[in-house]
């Protein structure tokens, strides 16, 4: 068991005779030292743990306490059995109160730096799954086991998908890698190291011609549904368009559409604009649902995420209502309109 003590070191005491108070970390049949700003001028002033014998002792000695207080709860948050003697040293002597994280206040920090709002959304969601399974615990006490509970409980409670549940586990090993290579927390092995990460199956979500056709053509009446067609047909018309950058476009007087794609903003490739005329098949949708300010208007107040996976689930409802076995979602018309560009040699 870990012990800490208050101690002076008569050997590394200067040539003056001044030394510093050090906190001695007692581990494993080894001995580590913290220094302190304490320096007392010869040794007579320190005895049985306490600053003795000068005019700010009692100062000195809650000054001291206080620091001890802070190591004391720093080991208590985790197992000293994962760590060698200097490794324990190293943890305490980064972890007092300032620098004492617990998983949220890791994953805040990492997610501060982001700006895109799907991704934001992304790794809190990740965060809250976490804190629902383990509770917010210090990044100290996250070890290999709590990482499989986590999975078991996306996979059994949540439900997810291999694809789904290994994206959580590395967006977890995104808030925890940055403090271990800043060295505000120390593994004996990581976590993550006996993790097997969940394999994704490889889906097909293109469709053939013929199919994209069976949607064209569909006859249907529900308005859900043929929200679901005109927007499926749509982005395969406009060069697979992803949802969140055809929502936003204004469509007024306009026959040629130009934007910057969301998912690549603030890259690299962000300033890359993408151009393309207004097809005949796609003006006569575009008519059918453009509202006063040249957006597409479906006559919903939904936030764009829920009317994502509105359209999802009503894309998937309508391949389901036409016969189609295959796995049908909004993507599959970019998909499919690359696969069909190739089939017919087009790069």
């Amino acid at each position: 068991m870990a012990q800490l003590k208050l101690v002076i070191v008569p050997a590394l005491a200067s040539k003056d005779g001044r030394n510093k108070v050090r906190v001695a970390v007692y581990h494993q049949s080894q001995t580590r030292y913290i220094v302190q700003s304490v320096v007392l001028e010869n040794d007579k002033q320190f005895r049985d743990g306490q600053v003795i014998g000068r005019p700010d002792a009692g100062m000195l000695n809650k000054k001291l306490r206080n620091k001890m207080n802070e190591y004391q709860d720093a080991l208590d948050k985790i197992d000293p059995d994962g760590y060698t003697c200097s490794q324990l040293k190293n943890y305490l002597a980064k972890n007092t109160k300032a620098k004492a994280f617990s998983i949220s206040q890791a994953a805040q920090e990492h997610i501060a730096k982001k700006n895109k709002k799907s991704t934001i959304d992304n790794y809190s969601r990740t965060l809250s799954y976490f804190i629902d399974c383990v509770g917010d615990v210090p990044m100290g006490m996250i070890n290999g086991e709590m990482i499989e509970t986590f999975d078991r409980y996306l996979a059994e409670k949540k439900e997810m998908s291999t694809t789904t549940r290994a994206m959580h586990l590395r967006q977890l090993k995104a808030f925890i890698n940055p403090q271990i290579r800043h060295g505000n927390v120390i593994y004996k092995s990581s976590p993550f190291v006996d993790l097997v990460m969940p394999e994704s199956r490889e889906r097909p979500l293109d469709i053939t011609m013929d199919e994209f056709k069976l949607i064209r053509d569909a006859q249907v009446k529900e308005k859900p549904l043929r929200v679901a067609k005109d927007l499926f047909c749509l982005s395969y018309y406009l060069g697979g368009i992803n949802l969140i950058d055809l929502v936003e476009i204004d469509f007024r007087k306009k026959d040629v559409i130009e934007y910057i794609r969301e998912k690549s903003a603030n890259t690299k490739r962000g300033d890359k604009i993408i151009s393309l005329a207004i097809q005949p098949e796609a003006k006569e949708i575009i008519d059918r649902w453009i509202g006063h300010n040249g957006k597409l208007d479906f006559g919903y107040s939904y936030t764009y995420d829920n009317f994502r996976k509105y359209v999802t689930a009503q894309i998937r409802r309508l391949a389901k209502r036409l016969g189609m076995e295959k796995r049908v979602v909004y993507y599959s018309a970019r998909k499919s309109l690359v696969q069909h560009g190739f089939e017919l040699g087009i790069s």
